[in-house]
């Protein structure tokens, strides 16, 4: 297949990280690997579009240059990653339309409470227009598939567990060795937590994590924290934990995707609260190497995390029981040992991308050969 690939939120290549670059990324890997011709369609940002008017003549002349640049050329279907509310997708249905292709949707959001605020309306309808004109929707979030349901008929909706390269995660012991010889933390037990130090709701993560686990520290637990990621709040969150933590906490800065197997190995368990997190993957890498995992039982994280099972789900802001759920795991070995064996056989079964892309490029196949 042909395949014309567009992300109205956030482009392939995008200079900032996140975990909707990571996923639309490897959708794309996939799909090259797989024998499929994928060509990034436009790199137009959709994000607030409709209140910012000096963007729409680059749409307007973006929706022209498609059409005629792949009128002639065999284009099989219109894939769109990721459109809402913020960021709806204005270019695939009328491209599709006028191209006579198939147009497809891979983690269409639909929530009507943005129809009521003046200004979401727009983005809500916008929206509404694209999910209404695919041929098929694919969701990798429950609640969303849930709210899905309510506008996209059940034969053109389908639901794939996120997920990961669970070969790219994995235990690994020299590692763990090297990493706590370096760290010089002994058969302490070590928290890890990673996330990027920007001033919203991961650097609010962390603060959470480090507070908790300053806390634990002056109960008594013997603990280390080791803390991955960069950005601009990293002065701010090193200050605090200095102050809560001292020397027992460790900054090891931006680790590359492909390494970070080798701090999940080195470490005991996995701490995030995972404020509003669409769906965790940090969550999905720490257990497939082993690590049971403490967070918030809000948003996504359920996806991803099997309460009571693969790690702790504490109700969100709950202080007390995220506090009480680090300890619990910090204290008995037995169970960390028990929630990581079943975190790995966990992840392998419900979230291996391959797997779970194979069932999406089978529904795509059969629409183009329809």
């Amino acid at each position: 297949m042909r395949i014309l690939f567009y992300a109205p939120f956030k482009p392939l290549g995008h200079r900032h990280p996140s975990g909707d670059l990571v996923t639309a990324t490897e959708i794309v890997d996939y799909l090259v690997k797989q024998g499929h011709e994928v060509v990034q369609a436009s790199t137009l940002r959709c994000r607030w579009i409709y209140w910012k008017p000096w963007l729409w003549p680059e749409l307007l002349g973006e929706k022209r240059r498609m059409v005629r640049r792949y009128k002639k050329n065999d284009v099989d279907i219109w894939f769109t990653y990721h459109t809402y509310y913020k960021a709806p997708d204005l270019l695939g249905p009328y491209v599709s339309e006028k191209l006579e292709i198939p147009y497809v949707i891979f983690q269409g959001i639909y929530a009507t409470k943005r129809r009521r605020k003046l200004k979401t309306i727009a983005g809500f309808y916008a929206n509404k227009k694209a999910l209404c004109a695919a041929r098929h929707v694919f969701s990798n979030k429950t609640v969303d598939w849930i709210n899905l349901k309510r506008l996209v008929p059940a034969n053109r909706l389908s639901y794939l567990s996120p997920g990961i390269h669970p070969a790219e995660f994995h235990f690994d012991e020299d590692s763990r060795q090297t990493l706590r010889d370096q760290w010089n933390v002994g058969d302490e037990p070590v928290v890890f937590s990673a996330a990027m130090f920007r001033a919203d709701v991961k650097t609010e993560g962390l603060t959470w994590v480090i507070r908790a686990c300053g806390e634990l520290l002056r109960r008594g637990s013997p603990l280390r924290l080791v803390i991955a990621g960069d950005g601009k709040q990293r002065d701010k969150l090193k200050q605090l934990a200095d102050g809560q933590l001292g020397e027992r906490v460790l900054f090891v800065g931006k680790i590359p995707r492909n390494e970070m197997y080798r701090y999940y190995s080195a470490c005991d368990l996995f701490v995030f609260p995972g404020i509003r997190e669409s769906l965790g993957l940090v969550f999905l890498e720490a257990q497939a190497c082993g690590l049971p995992v403490v967070a918030f039982d809000n948003a996504g994280v359920p996806e991803a995390v099997k309460d009571g099972v693969t790690g702790l789900l504490v109700p969100a802001f709950a202080a007390r029981a995220f506090e009480e759920a680090i300890a619990r795991l910090l204290n008995d070995l037995q169970l960390r040992h028990q929630m990581g064996r079943a975190a790995q056989s966990y992840v392998r079964r419900k979230h291996d991308l391959n797997q779970n892309y194979e069932q999406m490029e089978a529904v795509l196949r059969e629409i183009v050969n329809k």
